[in-house]
Parts: C-alpha cells; structure tokens; sequence
C-alpha cells in the first residue's frame, strides 16, 4: 500500500510540474506574440512616419524631403565657396569661383582636393555625434526617433553632397521650398548624387552626362527636362528603386538597434562615422572627373549617349535602352577609411 500511495504522490508532482511548465510555456509564447504586435505597430508608425510624399513606399524621394526640412542643411553655394576659399585663394579668384567655378577661376585641384577632404571630416564627425545621441536610449518606446536619425544622416549627407558639388563645378541647387513641397528637378538631382555616395553605377553616367551638359552650355530647360521625364530620369528611378529596398531594410534594422539600450547607441554611432566617409569619398571621386573639374576627362559611350539624349531632348527613354550596369552595394565596412 505504501508503495502504491507514493507512486501515486510522484506521479501528481509529475503532473503538477508538468502543468506548470506548460503555463510557463504559454505565457512565454504570449509575451512573444505581444512584443511581436508592438514591433508590427511601432514599424507602421515609423514607415508612415518616413513616407514624406504618401505614395505608400519609402524611397530616395522621402529621404531628401525629410533631411531637408532640417535647419541648416540646405548650403548657400556663394557663402560655402567664400569661407572655404578664403585660406587659400585671392579675393579675386573667389569671386571668380563664385561667378564660373573654382577650376575656371584658376585654383589648383590640389586645394580643391583638400578643401573636399576636410568638408568631408567634419560632416562625418557632426553626423557620427548625433548617431550616437539618438542611438543611446532604448526600448520599443524610443523606436520613434528612427525617422529622426534616418534624417540626420542622410542630412548630412545631403550637405556634403552639395559642398562636393559646389567645388567641383556644379552650379547652386535649387532648394527653395513652398511650404513642405520641392521641386522634382532638386530631388532627382540629389536622388543622383545618393545614388553614386551608395555606389549605384548608373548614377555615375548620370552625374557626368549632367556635368558635360553643364559644361557645354546646354539649355537650362533641356536639362531639367532630362531631370524631370528624359535622359537623366530613368536613372532617377532606379535609384530610387534602389534606396526603397535598403530603407526597408533599414527600418527594421534601426528599430531593433533601438531596443538595445546604451549598446545601440555605441554600436549605431560607430557604423555611422564608418559608413559615411566611404559614401562622401565615391562622389569626390566622380566628381573630380567630369567636363566641370577635369579639363582632361575621357568620355566613355555611355556618357556619350546619355549626353546626347539630354542634348536632343529626348523624352521617356524606356528603361530597355538604358546601358546595363552593376548595381549592386558594395560592402562599405571593407572599404572604411580612418
């Protein structure tokens, strides 16, 4: 009988561990379901958040509307040559920047080399400080100041873009806004710059097919036309195509960054300082080597092409004429300078 009553208290406590494990269970796999739900619910927010326009897609467009609505990120072409030049060059030759281009004024390229790799220094530590100050808070709570440091850094690297631009020839970017609206022309002309930061390798025929435009004097309307629905647009497109999968990605990516409270921080900040560097270095690069900065550029066929589709006016080029190229990103993290 003895033996009978204790096989049967080892089997209730077997049957009470067992319930309690299956609780356990059970209120585990509800807390995942609910913590799921919050994440479902915070990312919408922040999706809906980033898609400045409301086309329901989050792309290159969104980003540069969103960073430019921040102070300070539009640059004065006049002032930004006036106090980089003024360390080296005579008051006559800023002036002559300011009116044709450095090159045209006579500057060496050296100094313009030099001047580009300090515009570069300090965007990438402006932006690196304030990764870090927004990456440190953590929690579902603190997923909210994603579109916030998507922003920032694109912002910044929207300033760089246009000092860049600036020196090495480019004229002042129309960046004047009616209320929260852009005009497409300055959109798609950033969209191309972003897309040579990332490596995209189209846009490198883009950008240097615009700058030989520029430099031979084509007609301010056949190049926005080019911008807007021509040569340079189907680039546009795939662009941002391009940067509608990476801010997906970047989203989600951001937001469990987010849930890691002091280590995000660290971890967000260090990725941005170096990210940013390689991206500034791939549109100095290019830039450098177009009609408007290097007397001596060889045009290849597909500049060529592109050029004279901006040239003759042509409209809707259909995306099978485009030159096929490689688009895929390169791995920045190997190509970090320090």
């Amino acid at each position: 009988m003895a033996d009978i009553k204790e096989k049967g208290k080892k089997m209730f406590e077997k049957l009470k561990t067992g319930s309690n494990a299956a609780a356990e269970k059970i209120a585990e796999l509800k807390q995942k379901e609910e913590e799921k739900n919050a994440i479902a619910k915070v990312t919408r927010a922040v999706v809906q958040t980033v898609d400045q326009d409301g086309n329901g897609v989050i792309d290159s467009n969104d980003l540069i509307i969103m960073a430019l609505k921040i102070p300070g990120i539009r640059i004065s072409r006049d002032e930004f040559l006036r106090k980089e030049l003024y360390r080296h060059c005579t008051e006559d030759q800023i002036e002559e920047a300011i009116r044709l281009s450095p090159l045209k004024a006579g500057i060496d390229s050296t100094v313009i080399d030099k001047v580009a790799d300090s515009v570069i220094q300090f965007e990438r530590n402006a932006v690196s400080g304030i990764s870090l100050a927004l990456g440190i808070p953590g929690g579902i709570a603190m997923a909210a100041t994603i579109p916030t440091d998507i922003a920032q850094f694109y912002g910044y690297m929207l300033r760089a873009a246009q000092k860049l631009m600036y020196l090495y020839g480019f004229p002042a970017i129309y960046t004047k806004s009616e209320g929260l609206n852009l005009d497409s022309e300055t959109i798609n002309s950033l969209t191309v710059c972003l897309g040579v930061m990332y490596g995209v390798a189209s846009a490198n025929i883009a950008i240097k097919a615009m700058a030989k435009a520029l430099a031979t004097g084509v007609e301010k309307q056949l190049l926005r036309r080019a911008l807007t629905k021509g040569a340079i647009y189907p680039f546009v497109k795939q662009v941002a195509k391009w940067f509608g999968k990476k801010m997906t990605k970047a989203v989600f990516a951001g937001f469990f960054k987010k849930a890691i409270p002091i280590v995000g921080g660290i971890v967000g900040g260090g990725i941005t300082y170096a990210t940013f560097k390689p991206c500034c270095v791939r549109l100095k690069d290019t830039l450098k080597d177009t009609d408007l900065s290097n007397p001596n550029h060889i045009e290849t066929e597909e500049e060529m092409q592109v050029f004279n589709n901006i040239q003759n006016g042509v409209i809707d080029v259909d995306p099978e004429d485009i030159i096929e190229v490689d688009e895929t990103e390169e791995e920045i993290s190997e190509e970090t300078e320090e």
